[in-house]
C-alpha cells in the first residue's frame, strides 16, 4: 500500500493526534516515515508606524532563525519520542523560511512520499475562511492521497 509516509507537525496537541495516527499506520503496514516540521520566514511589516521609535523592536534575522530551530528542535524531540513509543523509525525534516502548505507538497514529492498524514485544526465557517488552513491547501493541491485526522 503506503511505503513512505510524510506527517507534518506543529507541536501542537491538535497536531500530535496527527503524528500519532501516522506513526500507527506507518507500524502497521511498515512504511517508512519522514516527519516535517516548517517554520514560516521573518514577518516583515510595511506599515508607516513600524520603525525604531514606535515601540518596534529591532531584531537579527540570524536570532530568528535561532529560535526557529530551537522550535523545531523540541517539535522534533516529541515526535521522535512518539515514534519510539510506536516502534517507528523515523527521518525529521525542517523547512525553514517557508510556507507550510508548500514546503509540505514540495517535500513530499522530493522525497518520494505516497501519503501525506496532517491533522485538521478543526475550523468551520467564518473563522476557517478568515484564517485559512494550510490543511486545506495541501489537500486541495496534492496529488497524493492525503489523510487528514480530527
Amino acid at each position: 500500500m503506503y511505503k513512505h509516509i510524510l506527517i507534518s507537525t506543529d507541536g501542537s496537541e491538535v497536531a500530535q493526534k496527527g503524528l500519532d495516527h501516522g506513526l500507527s499506520l506507518a507500524k502497521e503496514i511498515g512504511a517508512k516515515v519522514s516527519i516535517i516540521t516548517v517554520t514560516e520566514s521573518f514577518p516583515v511589516y510595511a506599515s508607516a508606524g513600524a520603525g525604531v521609535g514606535a515601540g518596534w523592536v529591532p531584531i537579527e534575522m540570524a536570532d530568528y532563525d535561532k529560535v526557529q530551530d530551537e522550535f523545531a528542535n523540541r517539535v522534533f524531540a516529541g515526535a521522535k519520542q512518539a515514534a519510539e513509543q510506536h516502534g517507528v523509525a523515523v527521518e525529521t525534516i525542517h523547512v525553514r523560511n517557508a510556507q507550510p502548505a508548500e514546503a509540505i507538497l514540495e517535500t513530499a514529492k522530493a522525497q518520494g512520499c505516497d501519503l501525506i498524514v496532517m491533522a485538521s485544526h478543526g475550523r468551520r465557517g467564518l473563522g476557517r475562511l478568515l484564517l485559512g488552513s494550510q490543511t486545506s491547501e495541501v489537500v486541495t493541491r496534492s496529488p497524493l492521497p492525503v489523510l487528514v485526522v480530527r
